[in-house]
């Protein structure tokens, strides 16, 4: 089945265009670069937060959301434990003007927060598409039976 639910596209763009400003910006982007995430994961981020007009006209298969919802969470989790150490302590601001400095401080302050708001916008699309996935089903067993890692999504989003 394909999903061309606009609640669906909404969060999407809204995941997308939140981690484009606030979690993947100049000021992150090395330290999100050391994450410990395997290239399909960094793929399946990008199809999430810079390829939504992609799936416009032909929709989303909910394997394929299940697995770029997987792929967030795994993102979420490690930038928790991983990046926001890295922001504070990792980059030099000595050749940033003093606007710069000021811009830097603000996104590696609000980098927690932003990463909350991140979790739960991709909480609410897991919920979605759950619900999406269970009306479609019907008695038979759902798509998302097929990921049993999806078990875990609490916890990469809490932390």
């Amino acid at each position: 089945m394909q999903i061309k639910n606009p609640e669906v596209y909404s969060i999407i763009e809204s995941i997308g265009h939140h981690y484009r400003t606030n979690i993947s910006n100049r000021f992150t982007r090395g330290a999100l670069s050391l994450l410990s995430l395997d290239n399909a994961t960094w793929g399946q981020i990008e199809e999430l937060t810079e390829k939504a007009a992609n799936y416009r006209y032909q929709g989303y298969h909910l394997d394929e959301l299940y697995a770029l919802i997987l792929a967030m969470g795994k993102f979420v989790s490690a930038a928790r434990k991983q990046a926001s150490q890295s922001l504070r302590y990792g980059s030099s601001s000595d050749k940033l003007s003093a606007q710069d400095r000021v811009l830097r401080d603000m996104v590696v302050n609000n980098f927690g927060s932003n990463l909350n708001i991140l979790a739960d916008s991709v909480n609410r699309l897991y919920l979605k598409v759950i619900e999406l996935d269970q009306e479609d089903a019907g008695d038979k067993p759902t798509v998302r039976s097929k990921f049993p890692e999806l078990n875990e999504i609490g916890r990469y989003l809490v932390g």
